[in-house]
């Protein structure tokens, strides 16, 4: 089943540039459809492989963090290819 997820990461600390650039990295490192904007980034994948990267990857940028938040939207469907209307 593809699904289209979109997370936030939000460091609850003085620091938290770095944390978020490395978290996209991660993500941009992976073998998923990664497409990002200035408030969120959108991955894009099977749902089950999808998941378990997730799983490790926050939880290794949680890791590196004093606090935070993470904000997962997930839709079942890839819409990668959306065009927002003009």
């Amino acid at each position: 089943m593809n699904v289209s997820i979109e997370i936030t990461l939000a460091p609850l600390q003085e620091n938290y540039e770095e944390p978020i650039k490395a978290f996209i990295r991660t993500l941009r490192n992976s073998n998923f459809v990664v497409q990002e904007n200035p408030l969120s980034t959108q991955v894009y994948g099977e749902l089950q492989p999808l998941m378990a990267f997730l799983t490790t990857t926050i939880e290794t940028s949680f890791d590196s963090l004093a606090a935070g938040m993470i904000h997962l939207k997930i839709v079942k469907s890839n819409r990668s290819d959306y065009v927002p209307f003009s």
